[in-house]
């Protein structure tokens, strides 16, 4: 059990690194493609209304916000915020990006399930993603000065690995959300005949390296949970002894 502990805690690292890799990957993939200038001529910000439009969504608004890749579509107010290098841009990427957040918007319009349960889980693991490090650093201090004859550090552990358990799940329904939402937004780019099909395929691009952070950050995540979880199981059977 060891081993495999030693396994997981080596495995997170190259995960991080592919993690920091994916996302510098989304940004260069963006910044090529931000250089192609759509042939329908329309803004991003101009593509967003018209696909909201044709989805019968007249009230959700669209606002603008700092940052770069920074787009999202907020459910409390019914608003899709796109960057300041996204919302004016008339390129390829900025375009499919906007789709893809009013992918999100009409996920909301319909009930789709999965990014129902993900707005149910965002309050929560806003809460237990701070408690996760804190914990598991108890746990290990703990463990290493053994000043109780109760492992002590289990509780830390335990409550380190519930609060991950939630994160993992988080990361796990974002999948389906991502996904589904880059999928809605390709279909209405072509059947809305925003974009020719050449820059069809150009979005696929743009959109599938956003996914790849995703499916990451969850597999990072999962060996998160498996190496606490077996740290607790090697705790117990060692106390057993």
């Amino acid at each position: 059990m060891e081993i495999i502990i030693i396994v997981l805690a080596c495995m997170s690292l190259p995960l991080m690194i592919a993690m920091v890799f994916a996302s510098l990957s989304v940004k260069t993939v963006f910044s090529k493609y931000n250089g192609v200038t759509a042939s329908c001529g329309l803004t991003a910000k101009e593509v967003a209304r018209q696909i909201l439009d044709a989805n019968g969504l007249y009230t959700v608004q669209i606002s603008s916000c700092r940052g770069v890749l920074s787009d999202h579509y907020n459910p409390r107010n019914n608003t899709v915020y796109l960057s300041q290098a996204t919302i004016d841009s008339n390129s390829v990427a900025a375009i499919s990006v906007a789709a893809h957040e009013v992918g999100h918007a009409i996920q909301h319009a319909e009930g789709y399930a999965p990014i129902k349960f993900r707005s149910a889980l965002v309050p929560i693991v806003n809460f237990t993603s701070r408690l996760i490090t804190p914990f598991l650093l108890l746990g290990i201090l703990f463990e290493f000065i053994a000043i109780f004859t109760v492992n002590v550090s289990n509780i830390f552990y335990m409550v380190a690995l519930i609060c991950y358990a939630f994160y993992c799940l988080f990361t796990f329904v974002t999948l389906p959300c991502e996904y589904n939402a880059s999928n809605r937004a390709k279909d209405q780019l072509s059947e809305l005949g925003i974009l020719a099909d050449d820059e069809i395929a150009i979005a696929g691009k743009v959109l599938n390296k956003a996914a790849q952070t995703y499916l990451l950050s969850f597999l990072y995540s999962l060996t998160q949970v498996a190496r606490i979880l077996l740290m607790i199981l090697a705790s117990r059977r060692n106390n057993n002894r």
